[in-house]
């Protein structure tokens, strides 16, 4: 209990002690508290007092502040005012200036434009005018095309035209001609023929100098006459438009070929004109034989000299020649100067001449008899005597007597073969290789193996060789061992010509062949 009652005891001492405690601490709290809160209200006087100051001074720095602000605020707006005013100005000028160059450009546009304008209105009427010259240069070479086309149909016309449009005045000069001859012979009558023709109008150019003999005891006259050249005949067929740049008229050329068919028909047309003319000039109680030569003045392509080769020689008497219908359309000059068994260059166009069948000196009027190759003079021609080329025509008119279709060769690059026959038989016909060997002695059997190796490279169905010789024994044998070649030998052919052709003809070799006899050659 004691314990209990000290213990009480204690516990109270000690709490009057710290209530005691507390209240001295209160008590110094409280004076510390008052002495703080005296140094804060003192604190709080002076900090008052401080920020009174301050916000005086703030307010006078305000103020001044607002002043100044006021006074950059002016300052700024008159800058402002004269920042605008520059800008407005400048803006102005910028517009006057933008219009300005907007002008300036919208004048430089349509400056240009009309630049633009007028030169396309130039390019354009410049490509008009030419396209309309190019169309009217075109039109103006089609029209030069048609026109010389023209030209050269109307030239080819007029060559085919040359024996149709023959002069009738002619006839009326038969009284004057005959008074010629009676007064002054001979002379005088060629004389007066070669006036009558001199009257004539020159058949487009194409008449050259005539001249003419007269023999009274034959009733024969004999007339020269320079033919045209070849280049008589257009070498153009007709002319075209090329339209392909550069634009032009080309000619279109004529087939060599047919240029040298136009070229010889017209040799023939011509030969058949002058026969004609002459004819009707002179009375048919003086004149009953024309002999005609043609000739054409020249230049040998080989030598450069001036060479005046014959190219076509007919004899004709008038009964013969009136036999012809002249007019007729149809008519061919070539064949009918071979109706009159006229001696006509194969190949005039290249000049190849032939043996006039009369030739005279003018110089003196004397005839000169010369062998007439077809036509049968009174005298009896001797093969011996004609020229190789003459020869080769004569074995041509052989064969065409038997019906075929014949032609001489050109002398050169004629493979060895002198002339060519056709037979046109369906059954038997084909191509016939001729030889002709104008010669006084044996042919050679080399002669004959050449000709197989041409009937060969020609496919020939037959090979002829005709000589004036005779053939040995190798050559016989082979042309009988190949079936297709047959050798005719100068009795043959003197048999063949009297019997075709009616030529009574000599073989003058100067020995009787083996196996032949003398009157062989007689």
């Amino acid at each position: 209990m004691v314990g209990q009652i000290w213990g009480r005891a204690r516990a109270s001492h000690r709490e009057g002690i710290v209530a005691r405690k507390k209240s001295l601490a209160g008590q110094l709290v409280k004076a510390y508290q008052d002495s703080k809160k005296a140094k804060a209200a003192e604190q709080k006087r002076l900090e008052q007092e401080q920020a009174r100051r301050a916000r005086a001074a703030e307010q006078a720095r305000t103020r001044e502040e607002r002043a100044r602000t006021q006074q950059e605020r002016e300052q700024a707006r008159e800058w402002e005012r004269a920042r605008k005013e520059k800008e407005r100005q400048d803006t102005e000028r910028a517009r006057k200036a933008a219009q300005i160059e907007r002008e300036l450009e919208k004048r430089q546009t349509a400056k240009k434009q009309d630049e633009e304008r007028r030169k396309r209105d130039d390019a354009k009427a410049k490509a008009t005018a030419e396209r309309q010259a190019k169309l009217a240069r075109t039109e103006a070479l089609k029209a030069e095309a048609v026109d010389r086309t023209t030209q050269v149909q109307e030239r080819i016309e007029s060559l085919e035209a040359i024996l149709l449009q023959r002069p009738t005045v002619l006839y009326g000069h038969r009284t004057a001609v005959e008074d010629a001859f009676n007064s002054s012979g001979p002379d005088g009558l060629v004389e007066a023929i070669e006036g009558s023709l001199a009257e004539l109008p020159d058949p487009e150019g194409l008449r050259g100098e005539w001249r003419a003999a007269f023999a009274p005891e034959t009733r024969e006259l004999v007339v020269e006459m320079d033919l045209p050249g070849q280049e008589v005949v257009p070498p153009v067929a007709q002319f075209r438009f090329k339209a392909t740049a550069p634009a032009a008229v080309v000619p279109q050329p004529r087939k060599e070929a047919e240029v040298k068919q136009q070229y010889a028909r017209l040799v023939a047309r011509l030969a058949l004109r002058a026969i004609n003319e002459v004819l009707a000039a002179s009375p048919p109680s003086l004149v009953d034989v024309v002999a005609f030569n043609g000739h054409v003045r020249s230049k040998d392509r080989a030598t450069g000299k001036a060479i005046r080769p014959c190219l076509v020689s007919v004899r004709s008497s008038r009964e013969d020649f009136e036999d012809l219908v002249l007019d007729e359309p149809m008519l061919d000059p070539v064949q009918c100067l071979r109706r009159l068994n006229a001696i006509v260059s194969q190949h005039p166009y290249d000049l190849e001449p032939v043996r006039p069948v009369v030739t005279f000196d003018l110089s003196k009027y004397k005839f000169v008899p010369e062998v007439d190759v077809v036509a049968g003079l009174d005298s009896r021609p001797d093969l011996m005597t004609l020229d190789p080329i003459e020869f080769e025509h004569l074995i041509r008119r052989l064969f065409e007597a038997y019906g075929m279709k014949a032609w001489v060769t050109q002398a050169s690059r004629d493979d060895g073969i002198d002339a060519v026959a056709t037979n046109e038989d369906p059954m038997t016909g084909g191509l016939c290789i001729i030889q002709a060997k104008r010669t006084k002695n044996t042919v050679p059997a080399e002669a004959v193996r050449a000709l197989a190796g041409v009937m060969h490279d020609k496919a020939a169905a037959k090979g002829i060789l005709v000589t004036t010789a005779w053939f040995g024994k190798t050559s016989l044998d082979f042309a009988q061992r190949t079936g297709r070649m047959q050798l005719i030998d100068g009795r043959g052919l003197k048999a063949l010509l009297q019997e075709q052709l009616g030529i009574d003809a000599l073989i003058g070799l100067p020995k009787v062949p083996p196996g032949w006899v003398p009157e062989d050659l007689k």
